[in-house]
């Protein structure tokens, strides 16, 4: 197995190799991933040095944990597997906010993963005035207590969330959506976290591929790709779909940005090489939909850090072209 490097995820003390999977996109909305194409690329992450898979429940209806499950049984691979609920379907809003809803979802989350003890649980962007009131928290430490989860955190849309999640006992880790065009959690999040020594998982570190600089304004996607179909906030948060910018704006943008690409290195390493260069990142959870992508994607942990200078250019670009048009909770 390459080797990756590491960092410890939080008070948990599990040590990550950084580049972790997000693996979204192998349970439904981001077009089809056959079984086959789905365990190769599991696979090919593990053999990259990745150690760190973040799934949820509701992906695909439970599709994601069963793929996953599939791929430990296999293979014995030592994981560390992060879920979430809190959006699936049964029992469905508003009774998967209970007691009894927070403990059907957990059990139903070990059956699929075939697991005894699920390592990670994450509220999964639950409505902000239901996470504020404390009882979600409460009911997860309930199952740590008694083994069915090792640890608990929260998958958060903006940093208000994540402040408040920071300061509640026993949140191991926050999940964020951070990229070159979602930078404000540097300023607003980061100190807090390494304070509490919560972990931090970053998702959509290429904003929906926008910044592997490969897109058109033309590039057509699939039916059943969130990408099609949550453009502008159809389905759920805009913000989940290209950083919550207009697709053909996001475009323009990152076509702004390939002047700014160190020599020998692609977009996409850039892009996620920036996300690694910050000490408060725990793991970055790039996804792929087949082994090609998921061996790219690990190469970043093997880059140089990104000069003083770009990293400057990068947060004044932001700041300028980029901060007043994200759309959606930020």
């Amino acid at each position: 197995m390459q080797r990756m490097k590491t960092r410890v995820f939080g008070r948990t003390g599990f040590v990550a190799g950084e580049v972790g999977l997000g693996t979204w996109q192998l349970g439904a909305d981001w077009g089809d991933v056959p079984e086959d194409a789905a365990l190769a690329t599991l696979r090919a992450a593990h053999e990259a040095g990745t150690n760190f898979f973040d799934t949820a429940d509701v992906y695909g209806a439970g599709r994601s944990e069963e793929l996953i499950g599939r791929f430990l049984r296999g293979t014995h691979a030592k994981v560390f597997v992060a879920t979430k609920l809190g959006r699936f379907s049964d029992p469905g809003w508003p009774a998967n906010f209970t007691r009894a809803g927070v403990r059907q979802h957990t059990e139903a989350s070990l059956r699929r993963l075939g697991v005894g003890a699920l390592d990670l649980t994450q509220l999964h962007c639950v409505p902000p005035d239901v996470l504020k009131r404390g009882e979600l928290f409460g009911w997860l430490g309930e199952l740590q207590a008694e083994g069915k989860i090792r640890a608990f955190g929260a998958s958060v849309e903006s940093m208000d969330e994540a402040l408040w999640c920071v300061q509640q006992d026993g949140c191991a880790s926050l999940q964020i959506i951070f990229n070159i065009f979602r930078q404000k959690p540097v300023a607003a999040l980061f100190a807090a976290a390494q304070v509490r020594q919560v972990a931090l998982i970053v998702r959509l570190p290429l904003a929906s591929g926008l910044l592997a600089g490969k897109f058109t304004a033309a590039t057509h996607f699939p039916a059943n790709d969130h990408r099609n179909y949550n453009r502008d906030g159809q389905a759920f948060n805009v913000g989940e779909t290209f950083a919550g910018l207009p697709f053909a704006q996001g475009v323009g943008l990152a076509d702004a940005l390939k002047p700014l690409v160190p020599g020998g290195m692609s977009m996409a390493e850039m892009a996620l090489r920036w996300c690694l260069d910050f000490d408060a990142v725990s793991v970055i959870i790039p996804g792929a939909k087949n082994p090609q992508q998921a061996r790219a994607n690990a190469r970043a942990s093997d880059l140089p850090p990104l000069p003083r200078e770009l990293h400057a250019r990068l947060a004044g670009f932001y700041q300028r072209e980029v901060h007043a048009h994200i759309r959606g909770p930020y």
